[in-house]
């Protein structure tokens, strides 16, 4: 059953999967699409044909703009901002009014399972790979690999983070990257290195 409160403006083209709760304020446009089970905070917007996955939660106060895909699992987290315009002018050149057909829509992908830190922003053009983190306030410029950790303006990679959102512990380098450990969930991954060339924290000699 979907949950609609009475204050949220859902457009009647918009589809809206089973058991997904839309709180107060929110507004979600024509042919957006929102999966199951997603939860959608006070104050939320979603622009018209974004597509939101099973299992997302957008904290309040999170806007979500034409040409944003998220995949399931998705956190976005309160005030996070996912752009779609990397030239964003009101006017044309001889000073007309820009219209629809003025501009070229920028996209962004984020991947199974991420987690955007609050009041992040994201510019267009870019993908963020599955379970990757951004921390809060970050501006994201440029593409987050899988597990990959971001922070700062501009974002950069920091590191990696296990499934369950802890920091990972480089403990071995090879040629092709370095085994990771994740204490909490006693696993291991095989990823790049977040900083090629030099030691990272927790780096066994």
């Amino acid at each position: 059953m979907v949950r609609i409160h009475p204050t949220a403006e859902v457009s009647p083209l918009a589809t809206i999967g089973e058991d997904t709760q839309i709180w107060h304020h929110a507004q979600v446009r024509e042919h957006a699409s929102v999966g199951r089970q997603c939860i959608l905070g006070k104050g939320v917007y979603v622009d018209v044909g974004v597509r939101i996955g099973d299992r997302c939660k957008l904290q309040n106060g999170a806007f979500i703009y034409h040409g944003v895909t998220l995949e399931d699992g998705v956190f976005v987290g309160p005030g996070a901002i996912l752009t779609n315009d990397r030239l964003p002018r009101a006017i044309n050149p001889d000073g007309t009014l820009k219209r629809d057909a003025d501009w070229e829509v920028g996209t962004i992908h984020v991947g199974y399972g991420a987690s955007l830190g609050a009041g992040c922003i994201v510019l267009p053009d870019l993908s963020i790979g599955a379970f990757a983190m951004v921390a809060a306030g970050a501006v994201v410029t440029r593409d987050v690999p899988d597990y990959g950790l971001v922070m700062g303006i501009p974002a950069r990679l920091v590191g990696f983070v296990c499934r369950c959102g802890r920091r990972l512990r480089l403990v071995r380098s090879d040629a092709t990257g370095g085994v990771y450990y994740c204490e909490a969930c006693d696993a291991t991954y095989h990823l790049p290195r977040a900083l090629p060339g030099a030691p990272e924290e927790g780096e066994a000699d």
